[in-house]
């Protein structure tokens, strides 16, 4: 087997930075039966198969897998998982639970993080969302900063 990193654009990326795990080997499927366009989407020229996990390698040659494709936000060209953002916050003393959607924010024309929090038991909601946001903002990278804001009520916007 072998397996390499690719950007959306299908470079290959150096250890260490995050993109989609490609692999390659005899255990790999050839195509799926009677859908060429399926296949054609799911296999490179040079036979890598498109897994759809998001993940990075290691300087030792260790894999990790951290989010899916289909799951990424996309920030203006740029991957933002969910799931990092999840674990950040869930480290947060006052946080007990949440998740992080992409919403399409119109004056950015782009998709942006927002947080949908749980707060622990007895903690105030005054400010969090503040103090969340800035928690957040020290520990990421730019583009994965939470410009769709926090909110207190899990409903998602377009159930409302």
């Amino acid at each position: 087997m072998s397996c390499k990193y690719c950007d959306e654009n299908g470079n290959e990326l150096p250890v260490g930075e995050t993109g989609e795990l490609w692999l390659k080997g005899p255990n790999i499927m050839l195509g799926y039966l009677n859908n060429p366009e399926a296949t054609a989407n799911a296999i490179t020229e040079d036979s890598y198969f498109k897994t759809g996990d998001i993940g990075y390698e290691d300087k030792d040659g260790n894999v990790f897998i951290t989010d899916r494709v289909k799951e990424l936000i996309k920030y203006k060209g740029f991957q933002v998982p969910p799931a990092e953002l999840e674990g950040k916050l869930m480290a947060h003393p006052k946080i007990n639970d949440c998740a992080v959607i992409g919403i399409y924010e119109e004056a950015l024309a782009s998709e942006v993080p927002r947080a949908y929090v749980v707060p622990k038991p007895g903690v105030s909601k005054d400010g969090l969302a503040e103090e969340i946001i800035q928690y957040v903002h020290e520990s990421v990278a730019q583009h994965k900063r939470l410009r769709g804001g926090v909110r207190f009520d899990m409903t998602p916007p377009e159930l409302h």
